[in-house]
């Protein structure tokens, strides 16, 4: 009897390997249920660097017409009202990580453990990318500026390649009194009516954050820092978590669309979902973080963008597979690369799908 193997190198393995990688990151990705090709996605895919060259894609927004109209008596020929667009970019620029394993069958660390090294290895990059990519995605949403500095632990390969800016005036919200992060006191923590006061921002004015469609109704969804969802299971405010969690979904089953799967219920049109990539507040005054804070994020359609470069050698994959032999064939360097870029849509100086919500939270030690 034979069996059908691909070694270290094979191109076909690669090929494997790529789709993979990119298969098990989704799968396993909790934002991966906000991404998708069409404008009512919370955070949109853009296809056009995955078809031809560029490093950046611009795309449009059409404003609002705010037009009086005509009546009785009144011309309208000659007086139309011109269209108003406002444009927003992604960058997108390689990114990519590799991790060093013996190799098999040539050295004796590998024959002293009983499990695959090169397949660890693998597991290990899905898992990076997957953190990689949540991290700045709500670096972005949560409008975590210290992510741009340059460190060991933020920079631009933690912001999705784009430059993180702050909430922009109207979509930022706090607790209590407050009106800035630094201004947040430990009796300042979520509590339901927080929900209520980000869907009227998002629901009111001239720029609208625009709800994504789920089972044919209007749907916000809420990020919030474990600590957060602490505060509010133990909160004694009107609307308890009995409610919020008893998923009275007006005959809509949550299997049914995965923005609901693993959500930790619904309130007034928002679904909530929790997140430990939620970011810790900003000083308006320093830019330092605040690390008794957490920004709660809603979200609507087209909150994010993001983006991929063109398909590799191997096909219309998003991530490419490498691996390199050294040392006499005894050590293995895998890697697992993309060419991406992610960032929160702004439109004419405003926020276009996101509302910040700031309060006071630390996480259990």
């Amino acid at each position: 009897m034979s069996t059908t193997t691909f070694g270290v190198g094979d191109a076909m393995a690669v090929k494997l390997w790529s789709k993979e990688v990119a298969e098990a990151e989704r799968d396993t990705s909790d934002i991966a249920k906000l991404i998708g090709k069409d404008d009512d996605s919370i955070i949109q895919e853009k296809t056009d660097t995955s078809k031809g060259p560029g490093d950046k894609v611009t795309f449009a927004l059409r404003a609002r017409l705010s037009g009086k109209g005509f009546t009785e008596g009144q011309k309208a020929q000659g007086n139309a009202e011109g269209l108003t667009f406002y444009s927003d970019s992604v960058l997108i620029n390689e990114l990519g990580q590799t991790v060093g394993v013996r190799n098999k069958g040539a050295t004796i660390d590998a024959q002293r453990v009983p499990f695959n090294l090169r397949e660890q290895g693998k597991n290990g990059l899905t898992q990076w990318w997957k953190d990689r990519k949540s991290v700045s995605v709500f670096n972005h949403a949560c409008g975590y500026t210290p992510a741009n500095t340059e460190s060991a632990t933020s920079g631009s390969v933690y912001c999705g390649m784009n430059t993180v800016t702050a909430p922009t005036s109207g979509r930022h919200i706090w607790a209590g009194s407050a009106t800035n992060d630094q201004g947040l006191g430990s009796s300042d923590t979520f509590v339901v009516s927080l929900i209520d006061r980000a869907k009227e921002v998002a629901s009111t004015g001239n720029n609208m954050v625009r709800p994504t469609m789920v089972g044919g109704q209007p749907k916000y969804v809420m990020y919030l820092d474990p600590a957060q969802v602490t505060s509010l299971r133990t909160s004694a405010t009107s609307g308890g978590w009995q409610d919020i969690t008893k998923y009275a979904y007006s005959g809509l089953n949550p299997k049914d669309h995965p923005i609901y799967n693993g959500a930790l219920g619904e309130w007034n049109g928002v679904i909530l979902r929790s997140s430990q990539d939620i970011t810790q507040g900003v000083n308006s005054s320093s830019g330092a973080a605040i690390t008794t804070v957490r920004r709660a994020v809603l979200m609507g359609a087209q909150a994010l963008v993001c983006a991929y470069g063109n398909s590799n050698q191997y096909g219309a994959m998003k991530y490419r597979w490498s691996e390199e032999l050294f040392d006499h064939d005894r050590e293995l360097e895998l890697g697992a690369w993309s060419i991406w870029g992610c960032k929160k849509t702004v439109f004419n100086s405003a926020d276009f799908g996101v509302v910040a919500v700031s309060t006071y939270a630390v996480r259990a030690s």
